[in-house]
This record gives structure tokens, C-alpha cells and sequence, in this order.
């Protein structure tokens, strides 16, 4: 070691192009919801990576998957030769997932790539070239998945040919001042009628919870109403559950908080634990459209698979889809009544521990990402990790491991309250977080 800090080597050995930082947070370990900076001090993690790290940290159950499956490795790759890990993922996806009989199961890296394969899929399989999504949506990085995604963090990405953005169902800023979503389908309606669009759209990408689109919560019924009008359309519903599925918003899909069932389910991040995989369950019509059509060399990595199918039991053995649900009850009430009388809080939203705070200009709806970026810095001094999102950057997110406590949750929420109220009474500078814009 030379006595550079992680962050100063950082600088000098990794690409910005890779970089989305809120805070200097370096970390050498982590157990539980719990990590572990460089110097020792420990943070309750609220995000788990994005929602990567559903299970939390070095989970035995995830070390002994990995070790075992290490231990004996079926090859790395579901490409040329099959493997027992990846099969039996496959298998308990479909067992799990509503739907009908023939389907099947593609296995990725991300979920970028996973939506990136559905987006090409599709059209050709369907002959319909166009495909609908929601303004702010984060499908993915990949050229693919960005290319039918809305969220501004990817303005001047060329989008696909076909494209057809709509507004996201958001009862806080609701489209036509309608608040349930009427007006909002019946302008989808009118699209689909204009001059045959109907018929030419293949599919329509729909998240259940819009995640980096500011943690939306769309109104009771509204994916259940647009997916029969889709169904009258013959257009495929794509529910992309990478960030918000899982177990995560208090049961183990987050469609069924809707009363639909998706024709195509596309899941990632928490999937793996923290390793990388991603799924997608779909008709074979579509799955199995043509041969050699999607495939990278790792995919079905059979000891990502392994570490799939621990999250999976784990999440089912130990009730972690009930777990979020009580806990993030807990965190929400908690949040609400300690901010209760913060007027800079304009919306607490959520389902299980998919949760978003909306940050705003006092006594008004006007998004504030100054605060949100001096949150979540505050927060990250007070001893608590979190991430802000949104099409303002004005929303935290909080997306914790499905194993959070409710202890843990109500020191969460009173750490957020008190960094939202230090942040406006300016205890963050503009210069402390000049090096940490965040989106």
C-alpha cells in the first residue's frame, strides 16, 4: 500500500464513464444490511447497489451456493453445453411465475441486456416494428435497452424507429389533473387508433413501480386497465420487475399488486444477489423465435445461476416477500410521522421496501434536487446510504436488503428526517457536493 485512500487510487485507476457518485463512500466489507467503510465506520445501507444485493451481505446461504458451485463448476456457460444450475434456475422461474404452459426462460447478465432482448425480439417475432414505453423509464445501459427508454439521463441516445412514449401513471403529478389514470388511457387509446398504430405496436414496456423514474406508485387498477386494452390490441405487456420485483414490493412479483399477469417478465439485479444475472419468462413464440439470436459467452453461468436459485429459496424460505412487506410499512409510517411537519416533503410512496421520498420547494410541488443531493450526502454522514432519482433528481430511493429489521428501518427514517431538515438548514454546502451531482 502507498497511503493512498481507496477514493484518490479510484480517481486514478477506474473510468468515469462507469461513475454515478452522491458521496465519497469507499467500502471494504460489508454483513447484513450493514457495510463497512474504509477506516471502520459502519453505514445501514438503504439501497443494497441499486437493489442488487437483495439478500444483504456475505448471506451464509448465498457463500455456500457460490462455494459449492465453485467447488465443482459445470463449465460457465449455457452456450455450447448445458448446465444443472442454469436448468433448474430456469425451471423454478417458470414455477413461480403465473402464465401459461409454453413458455421459456432466457438468462442474461442485467437487466439491460435482458430488455435489450425483448426489444429486438419482439418485432420480428410479432412483424409489428413499434413499441410503446413510459416517459422516465430506465430500461438499461445498453444501446438496446436505452433505446426505448424515457428517463433524461439518456437524452441524445438515438431511440428505436418505432418508439412511442407515453406519460407514467403518477398520482402526484397526475396526467389531465386526473389522479386514478382515465385520462391517461384514454389518450393511449387515442394512439393506438390513430391511423392504425394499433396495429403495428408489438409490445409495451411497463414498469410496476417507476424506479429511477422517481419511485412512481402508479393508481390501483391503472396496469390492470392498460394491460386489457393492450390485450383487445393484440400487443404483447413486458413487465420489466429488474429493480422492484423479487419479493421487494411485499410480495414475490410486483404485478400482482396490479391483477394482471405480464405475457413477458424481465427480472435482474436482486435475482443474483449481487452477482450478475437476469431472467426473462415469455412465450416460446417469442423465446424461441429464432436460434443464436441473443447470446454472450457467459450466459447461464452456472455459478450465477447457483447464486439465483439461493436467493430464490432463501427469499421463499424465510418469508422476505412478507418481510418487506411489514418492514416497509414500518418505514414508511416512520418516515411520514417524522416529517410530518417538514413542508420541503411533498410525497412518501412505496410498496414493501421499494420506497420514494419527493423532495420540494416548501409549501409548493416544485421537485427540489438541491435538497436531494445534500439529503443523501447528510445522510451518508450521519451513517445511513441512499441514492436520489427521479426525472428531477429530487426523489430518495430506498431500496434496502429484503432483510432489513424493523429496528433498522425506524433508525432509518429518523436519520432520513433529520438529514432532509439539516440539508435545508444548510449544514451542506454547495462545495461539499460539488464533486457529487448524482444524475
Amino acid at each position: 500500500m502507498d497511503g493512498r485512500t481507496l477514493q484518490e487510487r479510484d480517481r486514478q485507476a477506474l473510468s468515469a464513464l462507469q461513475k454515478l457518485r452522491f458521496f465519497p463512500l469507499s467500502v471494504t466489507a460489508g454483513a447484513g444490511c450493514m457495510l463497512v467503510e474504509e477506516g471502520g465506520r459502519q453505514l445501514l445501507d438503504l439501497s443494497a447497489a441499486w437493489g442488487a444485493a437483495s439478500l444483504g451481505y456475505a448471506h451464509p446461504a448465498l457463500n455456500l451456493a457460490v462455494a459449492e458451485a465453485m467447488a465443482s463448476q459445470a463449465g460457465a456457460s449455457i452456450l455450447s453445453s448445458t448446465n444443472a444450475p442454469a436448468v433448474e434456475l430456469a425451471e423454478k422461474l417458470l414455477d413461480l411465475v403465473p402464465g401459461s404452459d409454453d413458455r421459456r426462460v432466457w438468462l442474461g447478465h442485467s437487466g439491460s441486456d435482458a430488455n435489450e432482448m425483448v426489444a429486438r425480439a419482439v418485432p420480428e417475432a410479432t412483424r409489428r416494428p413499434r413499441i410503446m414505453a413510459f416517459s422516465g423509464a430506465y430500461h438499461g445501459g445498453t444501446l438496446g435497452s436505452m433505446s426505448i427508454s424515457g428517463h433524461f439521463a439518456q437524452e441524445g441516445v438515438e431511440k428505436h424507429r418505432g418508439l412511442i412514449l407515453v406519460p407514467y401513471p403518477d398520482p402526484y403529478r397526475p396526467f389531465g389533473d386526473d389522479p386514478g389514470g382515465g385520462a391517461l388511457l384514454a389518450h393511449i387509446e387515442h394512439l393506438l387508433q390513430a391511423e392504425g398504430t394499433g396495429e403495428e405496436v408489438g409490445c409495451f414496456f411497463m414498469e410496476p413501480i417507476q424506479s429511477d423514474g422517481g419511485m412512481i406508485v402508479p393508481p390501483p387498477g391503472f396496469l390492470s386497465r392498460l394491460s386489457d386494452l393492450c390485450r383487445r390490441y393484440g400487443i404483447l405487456t413486458v413487465c420489466d420487475e429488474v429493480k422492484v420485483g423479487l419479493g421487494r414490493p411485499g410480495r414475490l412479483n410486483c404485478f400482482e399488486h396490479e391483477d394482471f399477469t405480464p405475457d413477458i417478465l424481465v427480472l435482474g439485479k436482486g435475482l443474483g444477489g449481487g452477482l450478475p444475472i437476469s431472467a426473462v419468462a415469455g412465450p416460446s413464440r417469442i423465446m424461441d423465435h429464432a436460434r443464436a439470436y441473443s447470446m454472450q459467452t457467459l450466459h447461464g453461468n452456472p455459478i450465477c445461476a447457483s447464486a439465483a436459485l439461493a436467493v430464490l429459496s432463501t427469499i421463499e424460505a424465510d418469508g422476505l416477500a412478507g418481510n418487506a412487506d411489514t418492514v416497509g410499512r414500518v418505514l414508511i409510517e416512520e418516515i411520514m410521522r417524522a416529517t410530518s411537519s417538514t413542508e420541503c416533503v411533498g410525497d412518501v410512496r412505496g410498496r414493501g421496501l421499494a420506497i420514494g421520498v419527493e423532495l420540494v420547494k416548501d409549501g409548493t410541488s416544485e421537485p427540489n434536487p438541491d435538497l436531494a443531493r445534500k439529503t443523501v450526502f447528510r445522510a451518508w454522514q450521519l451513517g445511513a446510504v441512499l441514492y436520489s432519482v427521479g426525472m428531477h433528481s429530487n426523489v430518495l430511493e430506498l431500496t434496502p436488503p429484503l432483510i432489513l429489521t424493523e429496528s433498522q428501518a425506524k433508525f432509518a427514517a429518523e436519520t432520513i428526517a433529520q438529514a432532509i431538515k439539516d440539508a435545508h438548514m444548510g449544514l451542506v454546502g454547495d462545495d461539499d457536493i460539488s464533486d457529487f451531482t448524482g444524475w
